[in-house]
């Protein structure tokens, strides 16, 4: 069967979800949305940076959504536009198109706080919506779930991601929301009280849901590092003494400990920080289960352009479209990872 899809957005997620909806036959690209002005009428592979597709990308959503296309892959910004976001996805499902997202990610696996109008929008449209990516998302739903199929016993599940942001090119995310290039005094949005528990919190609860464990509470913990020199990134200036590194935890706690933890090592140099967590090669998602026996499962990042933060790009959006033939065939209602079948590349093998 081949499934007809919208791609919406084209950005940095949304270049690399065009190139895979290419790339599977199982696919069909029916359409292409933009908010940009500079990107309407200009041909979906142009957009991707690859040969012509012959779909030309539109602002007008209407009309996309009047193509009745069995999906949506949802790639548009949201940590700075949430409810915007929300009104996007509710408005797809309610026309009865499914929709695989990469955010909000609070969605991968809602507390109930907000979700109620994209549950609503989904059962009116009788379609599927589905949150994930790489983190949150695989790196911390499914690698760290399968790893505890060989323990005998679980003291703590921790899943961290160790990577150097330098050649992240999105300097909205570094430096409004993660507080990077800012005086240390400056607390950024991401930094908040409660706002790390809103993005992640809800990993910690999916994990322990996914291992049938009652938790007490979620905590959160950081600590950043100044830059001992102004240097350049991609995304633009980091000046001598703003904040260059970030580490922080979200802890799900029992019986008074941290049983499951989302941990963060951000450098923005790779001398940063030393005596904190080193990536294994350029940058890695890791998952250590302590407890009978201990392990340590390490996935290293690489993309075919030697960047490891292209390879993070790339497999958010993989995990997105790989999974919508399942989330087509899902019964209606807001998905986790739990709720589907294993998703893999299948008919990708070159």
């Amino acid at each position: 069967m081949v499934y007809r899809v919208v791609q919406w957005s084209t950005g940095n997620v949304g270049r690399h979800t065009l190139a895979g909806i290419r790339a599977r036959p199982d696919l069909e690209l029916a359409g292409v949305y933009v908010s940009n002005p500079a990107k309407d009428g200009r041909d979906a592979g142009e957009l991707a940076g690859l040969e012509p597709f012959g779909v030309t990308a539109t602002r007008d959503a209407e009309a996309l959504l009047a193509l009745r296309p069995d999906c949506v892959v949802y790639t548009a910004m949201a940590d700075d536009r949430i409810f915007d976001a929300l009104d996007d996805l509710a408005r797809i499902l309610r026309s009865g198109a499914n929709v695989v997202a990469s955010g909000p990610v609070f969605l991968q696996f809602p507390d109930g706080s907000l979700d109620g109008p994209i549950r609503e929008a989904a059962r009116e449209g009788g379609a599927s919506i589905w949150v994930n990516g790489i983190d949150p998302g695989y790196a911390n739903d499914w690698l760290p779930l399968s790893l505890t199929g060989i323990s005998e016993r679980i003291d703590e599940v921790r899943c961290m991601e160790v990577l150097n942001y330098a050649t992240y090119d999105q300097a909205m995310v570094l430096f409004g929301i993660m507080g990077f290039g800012r005086p240390l005094e400056d607390v950024p949005t991401l930094l908040q009280p409660g706002v790390l528990t809103m993005a992640w919190g809800s990993v910690v609860r999916q994990l322990a849901a996914g291992l049938g464990v009652e938790l007490d509470g979620v905590e959160e913990w950081h600590t950043r590092l100044p830059a001992p020199e102004t240097f350049e990134i991609t995304a633009g200036t980091i000046e001598e003494g703003t904040a260059a590194a970030l580490r922080f935890e979200v802890r799900g706690m029992r019986d008074g400990r941290a049983a499951i933890v989302l941990e963060h090592v951000t450098r923005l140099r790779d001398d940063l920080g030393p005596d904190w967590p080193q990536p294994t090669g350029k940058g890695c998602y890791r998952v250590v289960v302590r407890g009978e026996p201990d392990y340590t499962l390490d996935l290293q990042l690489l993309g075919s352009d030697g960047d490891h933060n292209t390879a993070g790009l790339k497999a958010t959006a993989m995990r997105l479209v790989n999974a919508v033939p399942a989330v087509v065939e899902a019964p209606p209602g807001l998905l986790t990872a739990l709720d589907l079948p294993l998703v893999t590349g299948r008919g990708l093998l070159a």
